[in-house]
């Protein structure tokens, strides 16, 4: 058997897991649906509980993966059919065209500069604007341009004055690319598809998208973020607010409304974003609801009790309600330690919201036949958490249950040993 694995996803999970095995001479297709790799981990400005760079920790792997002659990186695509093969599996492979030649690209920037269509930046959720040819965030990679052709007037509606073309000196545009199906057998198959965040705007009471100053935690991460739509800059809607209140938990622990289970990172990057916020407006008023404080990581209770020493206010209790009260935002929350019914006047409102699977894992699972648990994410054995419950199939990071970043690479470093030892059994 040739020792070549299919990784599915190319977010902190995949591209450790990748590294691991190209290091031991394996032979890797790193499939991502994205323009990019760098997941989830890529749009964080800092880690908990150090803080640190999170696209220093992780650009320096992207560009491994780049440059390693041992992984086959393959972004715009989608495992559409597998099916077993002997001991291994046969995998067709949709990828999608870029338009743009990368060999010929220069990432000059003059196709951007110059195309007319600006459509919403997904990266910063929707915060910001981008070009219909763009590269998708500083660190990218490939770190070469794009056309979005549902954005692109040419490709969409057959009608533009044709910008780019005529900006591009090295000719790298080309609109005549088409999808292509690429057939490929593997010995083994590593699942690393990472999660979805739990949409806020099923919750009425919280006005997600229809109460200005009431955003997501991740849409906060980009605004603190030096490359994100502000640079940096606190500004919502373009005013510097004094005044937050976070709200934990949501769709988090609702059995009713969300998922019954903890997202397990949610406590401590709403502690991070607290005390990220402190660092650049000191005299900021911040208010954080939760139902439990739950900061069991190492050097988590540390952290976590530093920002208290900030002055941030922990109330245990979930609001029911929040309103608009002219320029500012309402919160009435019952605070459970004293009894009182609070009302507390802020500018913002920022909802932590907790993981779901990832919808793809899904349409894979069933392509592979493996078992999902009662949340839908993938089935593991508490004993060996990277085997999917099917030979050769092996999964990492949150594809089978929320994690944070540490046990993320720590689960995806043992799921390359796993794939190792399996295709190398009695070789």
């Amino acid at each position: 058997m040739e020792r070549n694995v299919l990784v599915i996803g190319g977010g902190i999970a995949g591209i450790t897991c990748s590294l691991e095995l190209a290091a031991n001479g394996v032979k890797v297709t790193l499939i991502e649906q994205g323009p990019s790799i760098g997941g989830r981990m890529i749009q964080l400005d800092k880690t908990f509980p150090t803080l640190d760079c999170s696209s220093c920790i992780l650009t320096p792997k992207m560009a491994e993966v780049s440059t390693n002659r041992s992984i086959e990186l393959l972004t715009l695509s989608t495992v559409m059919e597998i099916e077993r093969k002997g001991d291994g599996f046969s995998a067709t492979i949709l990828s999608n065209p870029r338009y743009v030649d990368m060999e010929k690209c220069s990432t000059c920037g003059a196709c951007a500069s110059a195309c007319v269509m600006k459509v919403p930046d997904e990266f910063n959720f929707n915060l910001g604007k981008r070009s219909a040819i763009y590269i998708p965030f500083p660190q990218a990679v490939p770190q070469k341009y794009l056309v979005d052709r549902n954005a692109c007037l040419f490709l969409s509606r057959g009608k533009c004055k044709k910008s780019c073309l005529d900006a591009c000196e090295h000719k790298a545009i080309n609109f005549e690319e088409k999808d292509r199906l690429i057939k490929r057998d593997f010995s083994a198959i590593v699942i690393a598809t990472g999660f979805d965040l739990f949409d806020a705007a099923s919750l009425g009471e919280y006005g997600m998208r229809k109460r200005r100053g009431v955003i997501t935690s991740a849409e906060l991460e980009r605004i603190l973020s030096p490359t994100g739509p502000t640079n940096g800059e606190i500004l919502i809607e373009g005013k510097k607010p004094e005044r937050f209140f976070f709200v934990q938990c949501v769709g988090s622990r609702d059995s009713q409304r969300g998922v019954k289970y903890c997202s397990r990172i949610c406590c401590m990057y709403t502690a991070k974003h607290a005390y990220m916020i402190k660092e650049k407006l000191k005299d900021a008023s911040i208010y954080v609801s939760y139902i439990d404080v739950r900061a069991y990581g190492k050097g988590y209770e540390e952290f976590f009790r530093s920002v208290q020493e900030l002055g941030v206010l922990y109330i245990k209790g979930i609001p029911g309600e929040i309103v608009e009260r002219g320029r500012s935002l309402l919160v009435r929350v019952e605070d459970m330690l004293s009894g009182e019914l609070r009302e507390i006047e802020v500018d913002v409102v920022v909802l932590a919201t907790g993981i779901l699977p990832s919808r793809d894992i899904f349409r894979i699972g069933k392509m592979l036949g493996l078992d999902l648990d009662e949340y839908g994410f993938v089935k593991v054995d508490p004993t060996y958490p990277s085997l999917a419950g099917k030979e050769g199939v092996f999964v990492c990071g949150t594809a089978s249950g929320p994690k944070d970043i540490p046990d993320t690479v720590a689960q995806s470093t043992e799921a390359a040993a796993s794939v190792f030892e399996y295709i190398c059994r009695g070789k």
